[in-house]
Formats: structure tokens, sequence, C-alpha cells
């Protein structure tokens, strides 16, 4: 995939972002809650689940009202928790985790909806995939893996929650590399990790927030990450693009709300979003885990998600699902 026509400029974006905010009211609004929700649709200790648990903590520290709590809300892929934060009340009391399974489930036809249920908040953060494996698969490094799954088509155990991107992962290596590989489904991240880690199955996306400790404990494997660049966090990882596959994917995720939840109420969500985005403390947790922080408010990221949902298509249809 190519990032250049995949991704909007992020200049572009951020400038579209400030441009909305020049008119933020600083008078915040009242909402009907103490407490406003965070729903993260997916199983705790997973990778989004830790990382917007960082983002509770920094929120709740600036002593805001209401304050903010995160709920996990898992099963079905994600779509669970989906379902829950698009049937709340646009009242700011809701807020949802969301990244880019939301097309693939949607184009996979296992829910009827995706981004466009809901109002875009803030894009927060960036996590490049990781190939990764067992460690007792066979193959020391990523070319001995493709040509051992190139001589095994179809047959080779690989975890991936189905129609999330932890399987389009995959099906782009698929399409990149003429590799076939057998997927076994798994409702989350720590299932999959734990089969990684038993040998249960061969293969398994893993990121650095999720699996670095275990990569350089040698509990599991890593074959290349699917970013432009090394990451600093794993600099003897080498890119995909260094193992002459060009293709580039990373998480992107973010907030929205309930669709009609009133743009005061958006605004100030997003304020919020930005200032936690800018805590020296989060920052320093973020790139431990190896996950880039770029706030981008509401335009922009409905913007970036005009964009993505277009090319994520095209991909789908190549591919024929949802048929």
């Amino acid at each position: 995939m190519n990032p250049k026509i995949f991704i909007l400029t992020v200049t572009t974006i951020v400038a579209l972002s400030t441009l909305s905010f020049m008119g933020y009211a600083k008078a915040a609004p009242n909402l009907p809650c103490s407490t406003a929700k965070l729903i993260v649709p997916w199983k705790a200790g997973g990778g989004t689940h830790v990382l917007f648990s960082i983002y509770e903590k920094t929120i709740q520290k600036m002593g805001l009202k209401p304050r903010l709590k995160v709920v996990t809300i898992s099963g079905q892929g994600g779509n669970k928790g989906a379902k829950e934060a698009a049937k709340a009340k646009p009242d700011g009391c809701t807020l949802f985790a969301i990244h880019q399974s939301a097309f693939t489930s949607h184009l996979n036809g296992r829910i009827n909806f995706h981004y466009n249920a809901f109002d875009p908040v803030a894009l927060l953060t960036d996590t490049p995939d990781i190939i990764g494996a067992s460690a007792k698969a066979p193959w020391k490094n990523f070319k001995d893996f493709q040509a051992g799954v190139k001589a095994n088509p179809g047959t080779v155990a690989t975890g991936a929650t189905f129609g999330s991107t932890s399987q389009f992962t995959w099906l782009l290596l698929e399409k990149k590399t003429g590799m076939k590989f057998k997927f076994v489904p798994f409702d989350g991240t720590r299932q999959r990790m734990t089969a990684l880690l038993s040998g249960a199955i061969s293969l398994g996306g893993l990121n650095v927030a999720s699996g670095r400790k275990y990569i350089e404990s040698g509990e599991l494997k890593a074959y290349a990450i699917a970013a432009e660049k090394r990451d600093p966090a794993l600099p003897d990882l080498p890119t995909l693009k260094e193992m002459g596959v060009d293709m580039v994917f990373s998480l992107k995720r973010g907030v929205v709300a309930p669709k009609g939840t009133p743009k005061d109420v958006i605004d100030m969500w997003a304020n919020v979003m930005k200032k936690a985005s800018e805590d020296p403390d989060l920052l320093k947790q973020m790139k431990a885990k190896g996950t880039g922080i770029q706030w981008i408010g509401p335009e922009g990221y409905q913007s970036w998600i005009d964009a993505s949902y277009t090319e994520f298509k095209g991909i789908a249809d190549e591919m024929g699902w949802g048929k």
C-alpha cells in the first residue's frame, strides 16, 4: 500500500485541524454526567486498551469535570463495543476508541456501519504493525519465513481477528508477496498473544506496545515492521521495505462520539485530547511503547476518514470482501 496515497499529508490535516480550533469556545459545555466513559471495544491488556489507559490517567490528572473512564466492551472483533457506542446518547458522556478495523468489519459485511455512525473527535496515535511469530516457528529471518510459507501455501497457522486489521495486515502481505496463510480466529490481541506464546499458532501480528518485551526476551520472534523507518524501540528489526516488500501499515487510533453530538461538546473533548497529547509524561510512555502521537482535530480527522475509507474499499473490492 502506498502511504502517500493511503494517508493524507499530515501537514495538510494538521492545518485543517488548527483552523477548526480557532473558533473554539473556552466555556466548557455542561454535560449530564459526572463521569464520561470511553468505550474500548477489545479486552483489557490489548494494545488499544493499554494506550487509551495512558490517556485516561493523563486526563484524570487534569482534574476535569466530567471525569473520563475507560470501559472495555469486548466481543465480535470490536463490533460489540461499536454497537454499544453507536446507540449511546449523543450528549458527550460516551466516547468511542476506534481504528481501521471499523473499515474492515464493515467491508466484510460483519457490521452495517463504520466511522459514519460517529462524529470525529480527534485522531491520536500511530502504531506500525510487526510481522510476528512464535518462538517455535522454524524460520530465523524474513527471507526464510517467506520461502517457508511459499513452500507450504495455506498451511501455516496465522492468528487474526477475522474482519479486523489484524487479518487485513496478513491479507495485504499475501497480495504483496504471493504468500498464503491459514487463518485461525481470535477475538482480540490477548488471546492471539497467548496462542503465539504457547506455540499453538505459528504467526500473528504484533506491535511494539503489546510485543516488545516478548521479542526482546526471545519468547516471540519478529521478522519485519510495516513502517517507513525502523522503530527506535527495536532498532535491529528491519522494515518490510528493507526486505523488498513495498508495504506500510499502521493502526491509527482515535476517538469519536455518537452521531449528533453537539459541536461544542466535540470541540471540548478534542481540546482535552489535544492537551493530553502534549503531556510530557504521556509522550514518554507512548514513545516507550513504539507509538507515535499526532493529534488531529475533528475536521482534519474527517478528511483522513474519507480518504482512508476510499483506499480500504478499493483494496477490499480487489480481494472480494463482502461478496
